[in-house]
């Protein structure tokens, strides 16, 4: 039986300190893979403490990247550094992300802002960057939202920058595929990180009742799909929405 074997590649994954970025870094660095756990530079340094903490369990094979992906700049630095540590990209995974949940009246100016700066201008800036460096062959892979497809009440932001989400993927999937790039999204339905436990319960009850596998997803479940669009076994897959909501109807 094939196996994912990914030893000898670097990947990146932003927002790799907590909830699905750290299980994906987790699940790249199993399979081989040298891996730049990037982190956000907030004032208290949770962030850097939670991702060294990863780095550390990991091994010699991951090592911790501070950047804000909404800084072009510190994108770009971030992405030579990561080539100058191992000599080459392969594998991107683009999962940082924030939510600021509130009706559309409700929503200030800086809530949505804010959103679509890290949802999806980070996501635009990590993959230009990346496109520079990143091998032949490599691959993409950016965290859409079922939020994006069905669009979930009092987030308008966060749907908006998860359907763009799903565009830059559908577009960039066709500039790179002259170098054999591929460039996929992952659309969770709701996962039980500290984001899917914000959840109001009385709403999670609601969102089961529309679940025929009957729970939410465990983090673990998606990063395996991840892990498989980075694969060898997806070198045909590009372009792609996966979703993996438990059959939740989009």
């Amino acid at each position: 039986m094939e196996t994912i074997d990914l030893s000898g590649k670097t990947a990146i994954v932003t927002g790799g300190s907590q909830g699905l970025g750290r299980c994906t870094a987790t699940r790249l660095y199993a399979a081989g893979a040298n891996v730049g756990v990037n982190y956000f530079p907030d004032r208290q340094g949770l962030h850097r403490i939670a991702a060294e903490s990863l780095v550390q369990t990991l091994g010699d094979r991951a090592f911790a990247l501070e950047c804000d992906v909404r800084d072009a700049a510190a994108v770009e630095k971030m992405c030579q550094e990561i080539k100058c540590r191992t000599g080459r990209l392969d594998i991107v995974v683009n999962n940082a992300a924030v939510i600021r949940d509130r009706t559309l009246v409700k929503m200030s100016d800086s809530e949505w802002q804010e959103v679509i700066d890290t949802n999806l201008t980070g996501v635009f800036h990590v993959c230009r960057a990346a496109a520079e460096l990143i091998s032949d062959g490599g691959r993409i892979v950016n965290m859409a939202s079922i939020s994006g497809v069905v669009g979930f009440y009092g987030q308008v932001n966060y749907s908006a920058a998860k359907a763009g989400v799903i565009a830059i993927t559908k577009v960039l999937s066709k500039e790179l595929a002259k170098r054999r790039i591929t460039v996929n999204a992952v659309s969770p339905g709701v996962v039980l990180t500290e984001m899917g436990q914000t959840i109001p319960k009385e709403v999670q009850a609601d969102m089961l009742k529309q679940i025929p596998l009957g729970r939410f997803a465990e983090p673990q479940e998606i990063a395996g799909v991840v892990l498989f669009l980075c694969s060898d076994l997806a070198s045909y897959v590009t372009g792609q929405t996966l979703h993996v909501n438990g059959g939740w109807v989009t």
